[in-house]
């Protein structure tokens, strides 16, 4: 059997029923993840929608009510909720607060900064011109899923990210546990695996030792959906020829834009995010941030690294996002750059003693709230 990153196998595939080799559901795949990233413990423990509610009806009952105030004011499909909420309800067992492997930044909280703060204020802003109830219901299972899985080792073939296949391919198993249609409900199939794919980020500055990239450079740094369609043109030939892929590619697009508009949010919520992140990268590291050895690597990320993602890494991959959160992103970039001189110069005389020191000075000369 053909690679499942073969091109023209790809192709042939594009829209149509094929059966995975685990003996789950036949799926809409492009790129075939679900054979290549099974349920785990978290996907047994909260099998479907009712469980996910149990818990956070217990647990954290605002989930599940600020999600259903965002679904019900636009009118979305009840099933889209449903998956959101079972998509929010395992990644805060799994690596949130309501579990034991708590990630400071990839936890339920990003569920709602994306799919409610954000997606709001995209909505709000754009009027009448903002996407219908359809693509507001796939951008509601991306807010709650495209994050599913922190812990994964195995990457699949190409640029996409080991954490994304995976979290791509419970996805699918969301959905279908929400009463979504594989056959039915296609297009809807094809968009969430599109932009979770697209929500894949490269921190790496130059373009990776990856055959399959090497001649994409837009690929490299930065979020894939700003380069998916290059990518798309060698993986899944004649895709343009599909509406389905042409629709996912465009919402993967805006997608991309949601999860990183911490840039054109409020400077403060942009340095809450960082220290949140600063965490989360220490603790994947091994390093306590109270101890010795993670107070470079907290400089680092919190200085001259800030710096480098607000204006390399980061570009906008939609109209829409560059509209909403573009002038905001514009007027936070002389504070980043402030910022970044004035944690450097706090520490230029003595070399911070933990990186518990970095993180409050970042907070103290930003205001963001700490811890």
């Amino acid at each position: 059997m053909p690679s499942p990153m073969d091109g023209a196998w790809v192709s042939r595939q594009c829209g149509i029923l094929r059966p995975t080799p685990d003996g789950n559901p036949p799926a809409h795949v492009l790129f075939g993840y679900e054979s290549s990233y099974p349920p785990d413990a978290t996907e047994r423990a909260l099998p479907d929608v009712t469980a996910a509610r149990r818990l956070l009806g217990e647990r954290r009952p605002d989930i599940p009510e600020r999600l259903g105030a965002v679904a019900g004011r636009f009118a979305v499909d009840p099933r889209a909720l449903d998956a959101a909420v079972l998509g929010t309800a395992r990644l805060a067992l799994r690596h949130g607060s309501l579990g034991q492997d708590f990630h400071a930044y990839h936890n339920e909280s990003h569920v709602l900064e994306v799919g409610e703060r954000r997606l709001l204020r995209m909505l709000e802003a754009m009027g009448d011109q903002a996407p219908g109830a359809e693509d507001i219901a796939v951008l509601l299972v991306f807010a709650a899923c495209h994050d599913l899985r922190q812990r994964e080792t195995y990457d699949f073939p190409g640029p996409v990210g080991g954490n994304e296949a995976a979290s791509s391919a419970e996805a699918f198993r969301i959905m279908d546990a929400a009463g979504f249609d594989r056959e039915a409900d296609r297009p809807q199939y094809i968009a969430v695996e599109l932009m979770i794919t697209g929500s894949t980020f490269d921190a790496k500055p130059a373009a990776k030792a990856d055959p399959q990239t090497d001649d994409l450079p837009d690929v490299a740094g930065g979020a894939l959906a700003r380069g998916l369609h290059l990518w798309l043109d060698t993986s899944v030939l004649r895709w343009r020829e599909h509406a389905d892929t042409r629709r996912g590619e465009r919402l993967a697009r805006l997608a991309a834009d949601l999860d990183t508009a911490n840039v054109g949010e409020d400077f403060t919520l942009l340095c809450q995010t960082a220290l949140r992140l600063c965490r989360e990268r220490e603790m994947r590291a091994g390093r306590a941030t109270d101890a010795a050895e993670s107070a470079q690597p907290a400089l680092a990320f919190l200085g001259t690294g800030q710096e480098y993602y607000f204006y390399q890494l980061h570009q906008f991959s939609s109209r829409e996002g560059e509209r909403v959160f573009g002038p905001q992103k514009a007027k936070n970039g002389a504070s980043v750059r402030e910022t970044t001189a004035a944690l450097l110069a706090r520490f230029a005389g003595a070399p911070p003693a933990s990186g518990e020191a970095v993180l409050a000075a970042f907070s103290e000369l930003t205001g963001a709230s700490y811890p």
